[in-house]
């Protein structure tokens, strides 16, 4: 799939989650000990460190890309003790799902690795059962949707379908596997609906559920992050089902082998401290890493932020919580009734191998409370003046943002009513084409795109919402009010 604004290296997306090489590597055991590949010409001693992400999933922006793209590693590596003679040798590569990450670590290839709940799931089970020793340690979040958000379910743009319920006797695809496999079943079963009798489920990786959806040759296709908001902001997709409607959690996380963590614990701090700089660096400037990540990763810049942005889908934290533990757990459930996990994984096991130990130390020695960050909700709010009124922007959820095509800034408003009448003097002087617009779901704050959310106006006073039923509902307790699209505001 080519990406539009300029030529882009073309990526290709590999998705289903349990392939046929993970199983093969997992047949013949783990590869052990860590790398040491010798001596550099200096005579210095050469240290290996073999770091694989997945660019195009933004969730592990700050794990990977900005990382690396920033030479924050390099920053941070040790310089003295016993690492006072040695050359490091930094391996990135980025893969497009968890399973090539998972098979690479196995073979001792990758030492750090990042993926979502499910794989990660997969990745320390298997790492437990054949690592004769070895583990994989589960040791920062990368980010967070504590209900569900970053999963999704898309229609073609134009499609009559606006519900689950619209589904029942409909072609359905998605990445068999994934997250948003189990998403799409919970979604059904609390419709009501029977996957395996009321629609016709199918296996399509993202590139192809991205071009069924623009020719129309499937009624729905459901995906994880970033799909769920970058296809409708390509024009050809509208989004029907948040994973957040299932308030069911998931996150992204980075995994270490146990061997690699053992051997060469400086390094792991090193990196973990890495991953903090880069989550301050979202934190005060997200519209120029978002812009940075299109540039990197070929994904627009405007669904990296709707993502990591301020009010943004994601939570960017790198602490390891509860909800984190139950995601694992709720995993561990989801992939046995998939058949990808036997029946006698124990879940409780497996969160055992959740080890915050590195990060403790990294944040200590950045001079940062732990506790404090565990504690506190690092999901930023929109705040400050209404670019247009200078009024303090009070509710989050009531607030909008006008992304202009060649500002550098986020124009922040109070309520929707503000933002069109900010749009309605941009059109006239001519620089509103290829501006994105940004409302906020009115019942749940959810970060959404103008063009594909449902409106309801009541005098001067305009809510979005994802859904149109959310929006009949709130309308119909609201006299007087009216449902309307967003050209029609």
């Amino acid at each position: 799939m080519n990406i539009k604004r300029s030529p882009r290296r073309k990526f290709l997306f590999s998705i289903s989650l349990f392939s046929l090489s993970l199983i093969t590597a997992c047949s013949t055991g783990v590869a052990s000990n860590p790398v040491d590949t010798g001596s550099s010409s200096s005579g210095k001693k050469v240290i290996r460190i073999a770091i694989a992400t997945q660019d195009q999933t933004i969730n592990t922006a700050t794990g990977g890309p900005i990382i690396r793209e920033e030479k924050l590693l390099e920053k941070y590596l040790p310089k003295t003790g016993k690492y006072q003679n040695v050359e490091y040798k930094i391996e990135w590569s980025s893969h497009t799902s968890g399973p090539p990450i998972n098979n690479k670590m196995l073979a001792n290839q990758v030492d750090i690795g990042m993926m979502g709940d499910f794989p990660l799931t997969i990745n320390m089970n298997t790492f437990k059962e054949k690592g004769a020793g070895v583990n994989s340690l589960y040791i920062a979040t990368l980010s967070t949707g504590a209900t569900g958000a970053g999963n999704a379910i898309m229609v073609p743009k134009d499609s009559p379908i606006q519900s689950i319920a619209d589904l029942k006797g409909k072609q359905v695809s998605v990445p068999f596997g994934s997250a948003a496999h189990g998403m799409l079943l919970g979604a059904l079963k609390k419709e009501g609906i029977d996957p395996e009798t009321e629609i016709k489920l199918v296996s399509q990786a993202p590139e192809v559920g991205g071009t069924s959806l623009k020719t129309n040759k499937i009624d729905a296709h459901a995906n994880f992050v970033p799909f769920g908001e970058l296809f409708p902001l390509r024009g050809f997709a509208r989004k029907i089902f948040d994973g957040a409607e299932l308030g069911v959690p998931t996150f992204h996380g980075v995994v270490v082998r146990s061997d690699f963590a053992k051997e060469n614990p400086e390094i792991v701090v090193a990196y973990l401290k890495a991953l903090l700089e880069a989550n301050k660096m979202v934190r005060e400037q997200p519209e120029a890493m978002a812009t940075k990540m299109e540039k990197w990763t070929s994904v627009e810049k405007e669904a990296v932020y709707m993502f990591l942005g301020p009010n943004g889908l994601q939570q960017v934290s790198p602490a390891i919580l509860p909800v984190h533990r139950q995601a694992l757990t709720n995993s561990v459930a989801m992939l046995k009734q998939l058949g990808k996990l036997d029946a006698k994984v124990n879940a409780e096991e497996l969160t055992k191998l959740a080890d915050d130990s590195y990060l403790k130390l990294a944040a200590k020695e950045l001079g940062m409370d732990y506790d404090k960050m565990a504690n506190k909700d690092e999901k930023s709010a929109i705040t400050g003046a209404d670019a247009a009124t200078k009024q303090a922007i009070g509710d989050p959820k009531l607030a909008a943002q006008i992304w202009v095509k060649g500002e550098d800034k986020v124009r922040n408003f109070a309520s929707i009513e503000n933002m069109i009448a900010d749009l309605k003097k941009l059109k006239a002087e001519g620089k509103q084409t290829g501006s994105t617009v940004f409302v906020h779901d009115r019942n749940r704050g959810w970060k959404l795109v103008a063009d594909n959310s449902f409106f309801v106006r009541k005098g001067n006073n305009i809510s979005a919402f994802l859904t149109e039923k959310a929006a009949k509902s709130y309308a119909n307790s609201q006299a007087g009010s009216k449902v309307l699209a967003f050209k029609s505001l």
